[in-house]
């Protein structure tokens, strides 16, 4: 049966109030449930996001990165880096505030979903585009998985 697991964008965008269950071909990345409780509203939504991570984790339905996982997100932004300084005439372009920490969290969430054989679902289809070239991680646009 072929994995799947959701980027944040798809969770956020799509206000996902309940995720699949814990069985079957669903995985739950710990790179999203990081994001997710680090932007929760309340204690009591952060205590949500947190009895959801020891429940993936019980039953191994929980991706977490692993050492390679992140050897590999480091190679990754190190090919983004070059790629954008070759773009630009040898000069590496100043990011917009906040973006070099949003794609190393992307770039965990899709070399750590490769490891699994998972499919990522995102509704980032930009970025995550640019991080399957180096990856080799399997994509879909969130639009056409929950087509109806």
């Amino acid at each position: 049966m072929p994995y799947f697991t959701y980027d944040t964008s798809v969770i956020i965008s799509r206000k996902m109030a309940v995720l699949p269950g814990r069985t079957g071909s669903f995985l739950m990345s710990g790179v999203v449930l990081l994001e997710l409780t680090a932007s929760a509203r309340d204690d009591s939504q952060r205590k949500i996001y947190e009895r959801m991570f020891r429940d993936y984790r019980e039953d191994n339905s929980l991706i977490i990165p692993n050492e390679d996982d992140w050897l590999q997100a480091c190679k990754v932004l190190y090919w983004l880096s070059q790629s954008r300084r070759r773009t630009h005439g040898g000069r590496l372009k100043r990011l917009h505030s906040g973006a070099s920490q949003r794609m190393a969290l992307d770039v965990l969430i899709a070399v750590s979903a490769r490891r699994w054989r998972a499919t990522v679902v995102t509704e980032n289809w930009d970025d995550f585009k640019v991080i399957e070239r180096y990856s080799r991680t399997k994509l879909v646009k969130a639009s056409a998985f929950f087509k109806p």
